[in-house]
């Protein structure tokens, strides 16, 4: 049985998107994204995370980005 929470979140930074590849390893595994407008973003989670939450290719997410700093290079 599922329940859902209500929850707020401090981030601001999300980018829903639609998995379009996972790397599983040992420990942790990549979860790729399509953002849209021929953009990908790539999270690193755990492996338990991977099984518990069930993503799968093809699924809908949203990733949440919390950045305590960015950094530009201009050359």
């Amino acid at each position: 049985m599922q329940t859902t929470l209500e929850a707020k979140i401090s981030g601001r930074n999300k980018l829903d998107g639609t998995v379009t590849n996972i790397i599983p390893g040992t420990v942790t595994a990549e979860v790729e994204l399509d953002i849209g407008n021929s953009k990908m973003i790539t999270g690193v989670i755990t492996k338990k995370s991977l099984d518990e939450m069930q993503i799968r290719k093809g699924d809908e997410l949203t990733a949440l980005i919390k950045a305590t700093s960015v950094m530009f290079i201009k050359e």
